[in-house]
């Protein structure tokens, strides 16, 4: 849970509520344990330090509503006095004139404590009337009392939905060291818990138990788990009802492989008093009239060796009667090996004030990771539930999360990359297109040869009409130019000249010796006709008109069929004799 703290408000010269736990035991009007008192210092201080005029609260006790002498606060603001070397007085009421005027007088860094809260039935009631009142004491208020934190009364709730609320200093300790046991124990986590009744931790250990790696039970409610192990507990403190959850938790605890230590042995005694006599017997089978007050030396070991390894610790109730020295050993024994692994650094949690008695007897609460000041408010935490005092408070306000660059299309670097790849095949069609454009401008034989290999090349050369027309335009020898330009405008002719130039596109071999007599007519306006000069020596048969020049017949024909020269020579010496015998 994220909440503003007091770091986050402004109290500089404003009225300050904040609502401590001063619930502490009291003996001949004198603080036996002042833990929970020492506890709150740190908000006090920070608070009187930054100039506000700090107005504490509290509850003590149980007096319903009633005042009641044996329960006022005097003893704790002596008590809080001395701790802070400056006065600290206490009001004779929560409300009155007088608390008012009280109030009126105060001075930025000054404290005043109110008076025992419960005496008013309205404060547990979370009475609306009574909460207001609270809230016109101050501007600000501050929930530093974790204990508490579980109940929803005027002063935890009612007054948190009036005035702006922060945790003090405290309750963000206890709630950053609680969340890690849940979020991210450092492991093994061991859970140790104590107590008279395992009803009063049931929830918290069907929580704990999908969390921890080992499970100690002692106390009272450890004999609930024997009685579901089927073993005789003697007038020993039990709920018989609550077995079946026992055995219910066991088998939860086998399917999580979670590791559960009972005691083997333990400490009857015939009467649960000082001075009664006692002995050490197996937990096997107590005899009727014996009560089990704590654990034996041989379960003590073995709760020791368990807990050897661990890294990360919770502790909540004693594990004996943990009230009559005699039988807090085996309490004490576990305090001081916690002692040891926090001193080795784990993480070592206390809740409950018995457990927290324990090892403030023995000079051990310096040693601990941190000591929770909150009983069933920590174990309503560890169950997972939340606490109305802590919900109440103002949330830190989350930081907006930096906006995502938009994703580039996938298109956008496809297209240069593309372009990028294929420079050479551009750069090849740029040629060929030049090449091709070349060839149809000029049509020299050599080109026209090179581009007949290619298909693309030969479709244009051999089929276009336009290729044969600027060769029937331009003069020639009489005779044989006409003869030569009227088988250039016939479609037939043209389709006869078509196919043996296709013939020649599929035959590189002949194309190759049709290209050097071709390179030799140079520019001369019979080697431009693409046309074959097989058709034009049809043509002029057809026509029956005689050359005027056999000799210039016979060599451009020559020439323009070097590949079938015999045929040629044979076809001109037949029309020769044929002129002469018409002659």
């Amino acid at each position: 849970m994220d909440k503003l703290t007091i770091r986050d408000a402004d109290v500089a010269g404003k009225r300050v509520f904040v609502r401590v736990d001063f619930n502490v035991p009291l003996a001949d009007g004198r603080v036996t344990d002042d833990s929970r008192i020492r506890a709150a210092i740190p908000t006090i201080l920070t608070l009187v330090q930054a100039g506000a005029k700090v107005i504490l609260a509290s509850h003590l006790g149980r007096p319903n509503g009633k005042v009641s002498d044996s329960l006022r606060l005097r003893p704790v603001g002596q008590r809080l006095t001395e701790l802070l070397r400056r006065n600290v007085p206490v009001t004779g009421d929560a409300l009155g004139l007088g608390t008012e005027d009280a109030l009126k007088r105060m001075r930025p860094g000054e404290i005043l404590l109110l008076e025992n809260l419960r005496f008013h039935a309205e404060e547990e009631a979370n009475d609306p009337a009574f909460a207001a009142t609270l809230a016109s004491y101050a501007d600000i208020f501050v929930n530093d009392a974790f204990g508490s934190a579980h109940r929803a009364h005027a002063s935890t709730v009612g007054i948190a939905k009036i005035l702006p609320a922060y945790a003090g200093l405290l309750m963000e300790r206890e709630l950053t060291m609680l969340s890690k046991l849940l979020e991210a124990p450092e492991r093994p986590f061991a859970a140790i818990l104590g107590g008279a009744k395992v009803s009063d931790k049931l929830k918290v250990i069907d929580h704990l138990i999908t969390k921890v790696d080992l499970l100690v039970l002692g106390g009272g409610m450890a004999n609930t788990f024997l009685l579901a192990q089927g073993k005789a507990i003697g007038k020993s403190l039990a709920e018989p009802d609550r077995v079946q959850d026992a055995q219910r938790i066991l088998a939860k605890a086998e399917r999580n492989k979670v590791r559960v230590v009972l005691p083997v042995d333990v400490i009857v005694a015939k009467e649960v008093t000082r001075g009664t006599e006692y002995k050490t017997l197996q937990a096997e089978k107590i005899p009727a009239s014996w009560h089990i007050v704590d654990l034996g030396k041989a379960s003590q070991d073995l709760m020791v060796d368990a807990l050897s390894n661990v890294k990360t610790v919770f502790w909540n109730g004693p594990l004996g009667v943990f009230e009559i020295p005699s039988f807090a050993h085996g309490t004490n024994a576990v305090a001081r090996l916690l002692a040891d692994r926090a001193e080795h650094g784990a993480t070592v949690v206390i809740g409950g004030g018995d457990s927290v008695a324990s090892i403030t007897q023995q000079g051990l609460a310096d040693k601990m990771t941190h000591i929770s000041t909150g009983g069933g408010a920590s174990l309503e935490f560890l169950e997972g539930r939340d606490l109305p005092g802590v919900s109440v408070l103002l949330d830190r306000p989350k930081e907006p999360k930096p906006a995502r660059a938009p994703k580039p299309k996938a298109a956008t670097p496809v297209k240069p990359a593309a372009a990028k790849a294929r420079p050479a095949q551009t750069a090849a069609a740029a040629a060929a297109k030049a090449t091709a454009k070349a060839a149809a401008t000029k049509t020299p034989a050599k080109h026209a040869v090179k581009a007949a290999t290619k298909p693309a090349a030969t479709k244009p050369a051999a089929t276009k009409p336009a290729a044969t027309k600027p060769a029937a335009t331009k003069p020639a020898p009489k005779g044989g130019a006409k003869g030569l330009a009227k088988a250039s405008t016939k479609p037939a002719a043209a389709k006869a000249s078509a196919k043996p130039a296709a013939k020649a596109a599929r035959k590189p071999a002949v194309a190759k010796a049709a290209a050097k007599p071709a390179a030799k007519a140079g520019t001369k306006p019979a080697a431009t006709v693409v046309t074959k000069p097989g058709s034009t020596g049809r043509t002029a048969k057809a026509d029956g008109k005689p050359p005027t020049k056999q000799a210039a017949t016979k060599q451009a024909a020559t020439k323009r069929t070097p590949t079938k020269p015999t045929a040629t020579k044979t076809k001109a010496a037949g029309s020769r004799a044929r002129t002469e015998k018409r002659s």
